[in-house]
């Protein structure tokens, strides 16, 4: 379905362990493919419908077929350069059997044409050996578009087809395709015949009929008549019927997939499949700030960048101004007012708290199925919509001429002349020859680029969809056309990003691939666009570029969003480097820079962050044989992060939880690695290691709840460590059950801090400051009285969980003394002795610990002792927001920790009494051991 956003593939790739893995098995040329079909007797018999080049003439089309698995392909189908397949299937009870359809179509920047005489539907019955053309015999006569066909998996005599024609509509064949008779001609299933045009028989049923469109249709009469089933979102394309159980469905829409086991009365849900298609990203001045985008298919949408619950979920996003395809511009003053743009250059303002939106577009006029020569102004499907950085009452939109407002939209006026080709001959209706398909995708002739620099106010920089360059120095009063003379006509201005460091310079995507031209081209100028310098070295064929941003901390440092994936330049775009990292494979439409934070708008997996971007703008080339680098961390934030967080929901991943610090061996250490974080004073806060740390053993309904990992990563290369902000944790006791995380230490104060690293006996150290949370209104000495009451409690938790595992270590030595001691004669006293002090331990630990905790609600039938208490009252010092402390939870810690003396002082009497008795005891009878704690 080539949409103008489309991508493209590299051929066709294959799986021989349930897709576990794949290798690639040729037909790289022929980018889009329409259907994949496998013998269902013979799996190394393949069949292919090969499209081809969406936007150009290309060869590698038709209907390929590979009898060895993919080793091979013979081109068994093929009409001409700008014919390609669409479709092919079996006959599901005789493979030997196959029909096919083939498609001329082509894309150009400013048009779609559907349908010559290329396109037609084909059978084989030798196995796609010789292929005979199906014409007449109640087959629509003249020019035949896309066409979509099935065979009944309960009749091979009954086929359907879905044909885009003057006469189109379904058509069925009762006899194996010898004569055909419509059946429907629906307007509905004949809508945006390029864009659909699916049919699906049923797999038991000869009269039950799919066909998808912007909705999902079945019929149970052979065609005649139909109901529309209540998939979950509009425009399908996709679809598979289970051939053993036809109530088995899946399908594929512009909302994702979804599964229906009930023959299409209920289906699963699409929020949970990150496939968003953004085509652009802003942010704006929040805490934490939001991400802004239009996602093809669905609504523009607003969504946090971090939560404040471990994971971003469905309550951290909504709908947004504009439509689909728009720009959105935040107000950097207050971000509950929003503008976007959609289609057919229409802007709304939208007011978040009144959830009110008003239009605001420059020209208010629907343009459905109008050719941009009906207009007397071009406005593209995504149009520019933004704010003056310089003055954010000022919004700007641009059609083939820039627009500006200076009341929000409510009056506009005109800045410059048509700053476009013009070209009246590509600014015809598109669609055709059959069926005219116009939704402002193919308007050309407009400015698709837009910046104001935001180093000086009044320069202006605008790129056209044909090709131009112009920029204004004045506000637009004048404007200059300053296009590079190299660069070939008819090119699309894809991104136009003016330098956050100087106003004479910068940087520019160009994006051909509407052209067929697959290549990457990047501009750059530093005199106001009259000399540019061609910047792609090191990005390579087929990744070309959709966006290029300039990092506003590093002057030079580039960032590249290309059709596979992001680049980055170190060098203002001298040579590039794929800065892939974990993100999929993707087109990267555009890239935003937010405090330290990149942000990406893939096409199809939604936005992903790059958290922290410090080290990059730290990387020195001249550093490269350096043994190690400790790179400055950047400022963190102190938050509260939660200990837990619900992964049994979809949701997206929260940035890093703390200070993140990054550091470089070019070499992997052999001793040991420590990272020490320091306070102010150089006071220790706390220690890592690369050593390994033990974990603490819990049960295994909870087996997420362990010990937070604190062992040192010391790969060669980039490293990176996140410390939580936590100041050193208490004594642990090891098989304590808690539902959540063990207990922490305080959250370190606000204020200066140095990371120390250090191997082979160097250190490398680098400060950062941990600020407070923009958010609260604490003052220091509220967030002191805080610290120091966690401290304090994190000290008895430390003192009480001593206390537990001494006694546990004193039983553990107790049962091995036993045991010797049940073979000795003469030992009689000594086991009197040891059963009695057991006893005694028993009330004491049942008092600090409720030891049969062993489940999430086990506090239900068994009640929490001082551990349970004092655990959940650092809890609640640390959840009661950033101030002091409540006078109660002051009262609490002094009543736990009365009865933790109490306790503490009962066993401190057995240690000191007891204990030693036992020991003398054990020498009387010859048995030596170890004591309680070592002593």
């Amino acid at each position: 379905c080539i949409r103008g956003n489309v991508t493209y593939g590299d051929g066709v790739y294959k799986s021989v362990d349930g897709g576990r893995s794949w290798a690639s098995v040729g037909l790289r040329d022929t980018r889009q493919i329409g259907a994949v079909v496998i013998d269902p007797k013979n799996p190394d018999i393949v069949f292919v419908a090969a499209l081809g080049h969406a936007f150009g003439p290309s060869s590698e089309r038709g209907v390929f077929r590979s009898t060895n698995g993919g080793v091979s392909w013979d081109k068994v189908l093929f009409k001409d350069d700008r014919t390609g397949a669409i479709d092919v299937v079996f006959d599901p009870a005789n493979p030997s059997t196959l029909y096919a359809s083939l498609w001329q179509v082509v894309r150009s920047p400013y048009s779609l044409s559907s349908g010559g005489p290329g396109s037609g539907l084909y059978k084989s019955v030798d196995g796609g050996v010789t292929w005979k053309r199906l014409e007449g015999n109640g087959l629509p006569e003249g020019i035949l578009g896309r066409i979509g066909v099935s065979v009944s998996g309960g009749d091979s005599s009954r086929v359907y087809a879905l044909i885009e024609a003057e006469q189109g509509g379904l058509y069925r064949s009762d006899d194996a395709g010898l004569s055909w008779s419509r059946v429907n001609d629906d307007g509905r299933f004949r809508q945006r015949a390029w864009y659909f045009t699916h049919v699906f028989a049923d797999t038991k049923n000869p009269d039950a009929v799919y066909v998808l469109n912007t909705g999902l249709f079945r019929s149970m009469d052979g065609g005649r008549s139909f109901s529309l089933l209540p998939a979950p979102h509009g425009d399908h394309h996709g679809f598979w019927i289970d051939p053993d159980n036809p109530d088995r469905l899946i399908n594929g829409n512009d909302g994702g997939a979804t599964i229906s086991i009930d023959g299409g009365r209920t289906w699963t849900t699409q929020e949970n499949q990150p496939t968003a298609q953004f085509y652009h990203v802003i942010t704006d001045n929040e805490f934490p700030y939001n991400v802004y985008g239009a996602q093809q298919d669905n609504t523009s949408v607003v969504i946090a960048s971090a939560s404040d619950d471990g994971v971003i979920g469905r309550e951290d996003w909504s709908a947004s101004a504009g439509g689909e395809s728009g720009y959105l511009a935040p107000d950097p003053r207050d971000a509950n007012i929003v503008y976007g743009g959609t289609e057919g250059g229409d802007v709304t303002r939208l007011d978040r708290r009144s959830h009110t939106q008003q239009a605001v577009s420059p020209v208010p006029i629907d343009r459905s199925g109008h050719g941009a020569e009906d207009f007397e102004h071009r406005f593209q499907w995504t149009m520019p919509v933004l704010l003056s950085p310089h003055d954010p009452d000022v919004l700007y939109v641009a059609g083939e001429v820039v627009f500006r407002s200076s009341d929000h939209g409510a009056t506009w006026s005109v800045i410059s002349p048509d700053l476009t080709r013009n070209d009246k001959s590509r600014q015809k209706p598109s669609g055709g020859p059959i069926t005219k398909d116009i939704t402002s995708v193919e308007y050309y002739d407009t400015i698709f680029a837009l910046a104001e620099s935001p180093r000086q106010k009044g320069v202006i920089w605008a790129g056209s969809d044909d090709g131009l360059i112009h920029v204004t120095r004045d506000g637009g009063a004048k404007w200059t056309n300053v296009t590079p003379k190299d660069l070939p006509e008819w090119s699309m201005i894809s991104i136009i990003d003016p330098s956050p460091h100087d106003a004479a310079s910068a940087v520019v995507a160009v994006d051909r691939h509407k052209l067929d031209d697959l290549r990457p081209w990047i501009y750059r100028t530093a005199d106001y666009g009259r000399n540019w310098t061609k910047i792609v070295t090191g990005i390579p064929d087929g990744a070309y570029v959709r966006s290029v941003r300039e990092d506003p901390a590093r002057k030079g440092l580039l960032f590249a969003g290309t059709e596979k994936g992001v680049f980055v330049s170190f060098n203002d775009g001298d040579a590039w480097q794929p800065l892939q990292l974990n993100l999929p494979l993707s087109p990267v439409h555009d890239l935003a820079i937010k405090g330290d934070d990149l942000i990406a708008a893939t096409h199809g997996r939604s936005f992903w962050i790059l958290d922290d971007i410090t080290p990059l703008r730290q990387v020195d080339p001249a550093a490269g044989d350096t043994a190690t680098i400790l790179y400055k961390p950047a400022d963190t934030w102190r938050l509260h992060y939660p200990g837990d967080i619900d992964k049994s929901r979809p949701g997206g991943q929260n940035p890093p939880a703390g200070a993140i610090i990054d550091y470089y061996f070019k070499t992997r250490p052999t001793g040991e690695v420590t990272l020490e974080i320091l306070d102010g004073k150089g006071g220790l806060v706390r220690r890592f290691s690369s050593k390994e740390q033990e974990k603490s053993e819990q049960p295994p309904e909870w087996p997420d709840q362990v010990r937070r990992e604190t062992r040192l990563p010391i790969a060669a290369g980039m490293n990176r460590f996140v410390w939580d902000l936590r100041h050193e944790e208490p004594l642990q006791t090891p098989g304590a059950f808690y539902v959540g995380n063990p207990p922490s230490g305080p959250l370190a104060l606000p204020g200066v801090y140095q990371a120390r690293l250090t191997t082979g006996g160097k250190s490398l150290t680098a400060s950062f400051a941990i600020k407070p949370d923009p958010r609260v209104k604490a003052t220091a000495m509220d967030l002191e009285k805080q610290f120091d009451l966690a401290s304090r409690v994190t000290a008895r938790i430390t003192q009480l969980h001593k206390a537990i595992n001494d006694m546990r270590d004193l039983r553990a030595q107790m049962l091995v003394l036993k045991k010797r001691a049940s073979a000795s004669p003469g030992a009689a006293d000594l086991l009197t002795r040891a059963d009695d002090l057991e006893k005694k331990i028993a009330p004491i630990e049942q008092d600090l610990i409720q030891v049969k905790l062993s489940s999430s609600e086990g506090t239900l039938a068994f009640p929490t002792m001082l551990n349970e208490q004092f655990y959940n009252l650092s809890l609640l010092v640390d959840s009661a927001g950033d101030g002091a402390p409540a006078r109660p939870l002051f009262d609490s810690f002094d009543q736990l920790s009365r009865r933790l003396d109490a306790a503490l002082a009962r066993w401190s009497a057995l240690a000191g009494s007891d204990v030693p008795a036992l020991d003398q005891a054990a020498r009387r009878a010859g048995l030596a051991w170890v004591s309680v704690g070592g002593k």
